[in-house]
């Protein structure tokens, strides 16, 4: 073998060696004992914010790092959350700073291809719609014609507003302001008779107002926003065990193995139940787990129905339906490739 060949072989060995320990994250939270999730100082209720002051953190994403804890350490618990700025969240997952993060974000490609992150799943399909007064009786968008609709021009929401009245020749007027707060006082002063942005911000603003009840989310949404589990891109590992325990969440629901049934579905004669609990075959080996992992997870936070429901559902003051969000079998789109 040529010099040149050996030393090829020994850089190639290096480097492996290298990456291999930059990036095994799994042995890295279990040297720490917990999980390490990073959430936004600015929080958001329902997906990752705190319960008053020096409270615990709740939320969808908040629910996910304790299912990402619940298959590793068996204990929901064992989670440790680090406020970050916004602007931070992405360079302090990138750098491994943090192990994943308990706020979902905006699933978009310069995002996935240029920010050393990687999106593992949709944890709930956000796009942008209205809110209207309920006296109001509009049925749909397209009952805005003649009205005005107020948006904020700090995001894109003013263009694809425009774009999606322009293409469905609604003549709506749009009453503009520069953020949100302003749109939001002008929908509460009357200005306008609907308010537009993302149904998650857009049900956020309705539990604040005076009364939440007299409002309505209308069903149409006019652009798609993937709200999506992030992890740092180089541990494949990693990433299995982040989408594998989204995919627990979501087929616990299908199969319909829930916090409050999963010891008794322990006795299942469902082969699918089986496997999923650990009952037959072990399908955490292969990425580092214990063959209950499935089990610790529903034990611990649930399937996906019950975070769901606890945090953004109907019962919440987010008040928000499954909509896209519900199971493939039940008019939504949420689908998770069995485990066997």
């Amino acid at each position: 073998m040529s010099v040149r060949l050996v030393l090829f072989a020994l850089a190639a060995v290096v480097f492996s060696g290298d990456a291999a320990a930059r990036a095994d994250t799994l042995a890295t939270v279990k040297a720490h004992g917990a999980v390490t999730c990073g959430a936004s100082s600015a929080g958001t209720p329902g997906f990752s914010a705190t319960q008053g002051k020096g409270g615990a953190w709740s939320g969808l994403g908040a629910d996910y790092c304790r299912a990402l804890a619940s298959a590793i350490f068996n204990d929901p618990g064992k989670v440790h959350f680090v406020t970050l700025q916004p602007a931070d969240r992405v360079s302090a997952l990138a750098s491994h700073q943090v192990d994943a993060l308990a706020d979902l974000l905006p699933w978009k490609m310069p995002d996935d291809t240029d920010q050393g992150i990687k999106f593992v799943g949709t944890l709930f399909y956000d796009g942008q719609g209205f809110l209207a007064p309920k006296a109001a009786g509009l049925q749909s968008a397209r009952d805005l014609a003649g009205k005005e609709v107020c948006v904020a021009t700090e995001g894109p929401e003013q263009a694809q507003v425009a774009e999606y009245f322009a293409a469905n020749n609604i003549a709506a007027k749009l009453e503009t302001e520069v953020n949100l707060t302003s749109s939001v006082a002008d929908y509460i002063a009357g200005t306008c008779t609907a308010l537009t942005a993302p149904i998650s911000v857009l049900a956020q603003v309705r539990s604040t107002l005076a009364n939440p009840g007299d409002n309505v989310l209308l069903p149409d949404l006019i652009d798609k926003e993937p709200l999506s589990i992030v992890v740092a891109q180089g541990d494949d590992r990693w990433f299995d065990i982040a989408r594998w325990t989204y995919y627990a969440l979501l087929d616990a629901e299908d199969l319909s193995v829930a916090q409050t049934n999963v010891d008794e579905m322990l006795g299942s004669d469902n082969i699918s139940i089986r496997r999923l609990l650990g009952v037959e075959g072990d399908f955490g080996a292969a990425i580092g787990l214990n063959k209950d992992w499935a089990y610790q997870i529903i034990k611990g936070v649930g399937n996906y129905a019950d975070v769901y429901e606890r945090n953004v559902g109907p019962q919440t003051p987010l008040r928000l339906p499954r909509g896209l969000n519900a199971l493939w079998d039940k008019g939504g789109i949420q689908y998770s490739p069995p485990v066997r």
